[in-house]
C-alpha cells in the first residue's frame, strides 16, 4: 500500500487554498462539504469561484499572491496555482511545518492526495490509484455509484440511532454482526432506500423484538426492465436484481437482462402470449403475495415500465390489500425506448405537440378505442401490442379522416440487436408488412414525426458472422 487511506476531520478548521482557477474551485468545494473554514489566496478568481466567495461567509479571500505567513495555523494546504515553482515552494514550506499539503498535478510534491469521492454522508467512499491515474479513479468511482444508492446515508443514520440498543440486545459481537448483516441486506434497508422511513423504524423494532430469529415477511420489488437493452436498466433495478431470492418474469424481458439476476435466485416464468397464458393474472398476483409472506425477496420483472400497459397496478393492489411490503422501480417504457433508438422523437414543436399511448390488443376481433380523438392532427399515437390488429388500426384511422399519406413506423424488438424499422404510410404499411412480416414485440408509431427518422436515425445493426445474428452499430463504430 503506497499511501495510508485516512479520513481527516476538518470541521471548523482553517484550511488554505492557493489559486483562483477551476482546479482550486474543485478542491475548495470538497473542503467546504467537509465543513472547513477556507482561506483562499489568489490575485484573481474565475467567475464561478468569485460567485462562491461572494455567497459564502465561511470563505475568506486574500486578493494577492501567496506569502509564506499564509501557512501559519492551518490544518492543511492545497496549492493549485498555474506556476509549478510557486506550488513546489508552498509544498516545501508545508512539509517543513508538518502541514499536510496537496499540489494539483504535481504528485511528487504532495504529502496527501485527494481521492475520487462518492458522498452518501455520513457514508463516504473514496477511490484512489495512488497517483498513477486520476482518470481511472474517476472511472472506478462512476461504476461504484450504481452500487451505492443515495439512501445509504439515511441507512447509516438509522444504524447510528439503533447502535446502542443492538449492543444491549446482543451481548456477543458475533450475534450483533449477524443481526446487522440481516438488517442491512433485507427489508429494513430497502424501506430506507425507498424513502419509507417510518416503515423502516417499525421493521427495525420487529427485528429487535425477534432477536436472533428473523421476521417472516419478505418484500416484492416491481421492477421495469426497459425495452430490451440491458444498458437502459436503472441503478436501483440492477441492485434489486442482484439481491432477490426469487424472480418472477414476463415474456418481454430480454434474456441478457434475466442473466443479470442473482445467479442462485429461483426463476419463475409467468409470460403471456396471444391466446396462451402461462398463468392467469389473478394467479400471478396471489403468487407474489405468497412468496413474500414466506419470507422471500421477490423480484417481479416486467418489460418496459410496469405501470404502462404492464398491469403493475393490479399486482401491487393485491399486495397492499394483503399487507405485503413492496416498492416500484420505473423502467424506460417501450414507446420511449424504441422511438429513441429508431430516431423518431415522439414530440416535436413543428409537427406533434402531444403523444398518446394506447393498446392495440384485439379482443373478439375489435379494438375499442376513441378513434375520433386518435385521428386528431398534430399528435403522435403509439400503439402497444398492435401488430395483430394492424389492419384494424389502419382502417379505423383512415375511416376517421386521417390521410393515407400519414407516416407510420413499426419498430421490431426495439433497442436490441434484432431491431428493425418498417417505415411507410397508412396507405402502404399493411402491404409492406405482408411482404416481410415483423417479429413481435413490435411497436406502431403514427404521426408526422416519423418523417424525421431519415435525418435523426443513429442506431442500426450489422451482421455478426460468429453468431449468425446482428449486433448494435453505434455512431463512431
Amino acid at each position: 500500500m503506497d499511501l495510508l487511506p485516512i479520513f481527516l476531520d476538518v470541521k471548523n478548521e482553517p484550511c488554505l487554498v492557493v489559486g483562483g482557477g477551476p482546479i482550486a474551485l474543485r478542491k475548495l468545494e470538497n473542503l467546504r462539504r467537509a465543513g472547513a473554514r477556507v482561506r483562499l489566496v489568489s490575485p484573481a478568481l474565475v467567475p464561478d469561484l468569485a460567485r462562491l466567495v461572494a455567497a459564502d461567509a465561511t470563505l475568506t479571500w486574500f486578493e494577492r499572491r501567496f506569502q509564506d505567513e499564509d501557512l501559519l495555523d492551518v490544518r492543511l494546504a492545497i496549492a493549485a496555482t498555474d506556476d509549478r515553482r510557486v506550488n513546489r515552494h508552498i509544498a516545501a514550506l508545508a512539509k517543513a511545518a508538518k502541514v499536510p499539503v496537496n499540489v494539483a498535478d504535481q504528485p511528487e510534491d504532495c504529502s496527501f492526495i485527494m481521492p475520487s469521492v462518492i458522498d452518501r454522508s455520513p457514508v463516504v467512499v473514496a477511490v484512489s490509484t495512488g497517483t498513477a491515474s486520476p482518470v481511472l479513479a474517476r472511472m472506478i468511482r462512476a461504476r461504484l455509484e450504481s452500487l451505492v444508492p443515495a439512501g445509504y446515508g439515511r441507512l447509516a443514520t438509522l444504524c447510528a440511532r439503533y447502535r446502542d440498543r443492538v449492543k444491549e440486545r446482543f451481548e456477543r459481537q458475533r450475534d450483533r454482526r449477524r443481526f446487522w448483516d440481516r438488517v442491512l441486506q433485507g427489508g429494513v434497508a430497502e424501506r430506507v432506500f425507498s424513502g419509507h422511513l417510518d416503515e423502516a423504524d417499525a421493521a427495525m423494532e420487529r427485528e429487535l423484538a425477534a432477536g436472533g430469529n428473523p421476521t417472516d415477511m419478505g418484500e416484492v420489488y416491481l421492477v421495469g426492465a426497459g425495452p430490451g437493452d440491458p444498458d437502459l436498466l436503472t441503478f436501483r433495478a440492477l441492485r434489486l436484481m442482484q439481491q432477490a431470492d426469487v424472480v418472477v418474469y414476463d415474456r418481454l424481458v430480454a434474456k441478457p437482462i434475466i442473466d443479470m439476476v442473482r445467479r442462485d435466485a429461483e426463476h419463475i416464468y409467468v409470460g403471456k402470449e396471444r391466446n396462451k397464458h402461462t398463468m392467469r393474472q389473478e394467479e400471478i398476483n396471489a403468487l407474489l403475495a405468497r412468496l413474500a409472506k414466506e419470507g422471500h425477496r421477490v423480484l417481479r420483472l416486467k418489460g418496459g415500465d410496469p405501470f404502462i400497459f404492464g398491469r403493475g397496478g393490479e399486482e401491487i393492489d393485491t399486495l397492499a390489500a394483503e399487507g405485503v411490503p413492496f416498492q416500484v422501480v420505473p423502467g424506460i417504457t417501450a414507446a420511449n425506448g424504441c422511438a429513441c433508438y429508431a430516431g423518431i422523437p415522439l414530440t416535436h414543436r413543428d409537427c406533434a405537440q402531444s403523444v398518446t399511448f394506447v393498446t392495440g390488443h384485439l379482443k373478439d376481433g375489435t379494438i375499442n378505442l376513441n378513434w375520433p380523438q386518435l385521428a386528431q392532427p398534430n399528435q403522435t399515437v403509439v400503439f402497444y401490442m398492435g401488430l395483430v390488429g394492424l389492419r384494424v388500426i389502419v382502417a379505423q384511422l383512415l375511416e376517421h379522416g386521417v390521410s393515407p399519406d400519414m407516416p407510420v413506423a413499426l419498430v421490431q424488438q426495439g433497442t436490441t440487436h434484432m431491431q428493425k424499422v418498417y417505415a411507410g404510410t397508412l396507405g402502404s404499411i399493411v402491404a409492406r408488412v405482408e411482404q416481410d412480416p415483423p417479429v413481435p414485440p413490435t411497436l406502431i408509431i403514427v404521426g408526422e414525426v416519423v418523417n424525421l427518422r431519415d435525418k435523426l436515425s443513429w442506431f442500426s445493426t450489422i451482421p455478426d458472422p460468429e453468431q449468425g445474428a446482428t449486433t448494435p452499430l453505434l455512431p463512431g463504430d
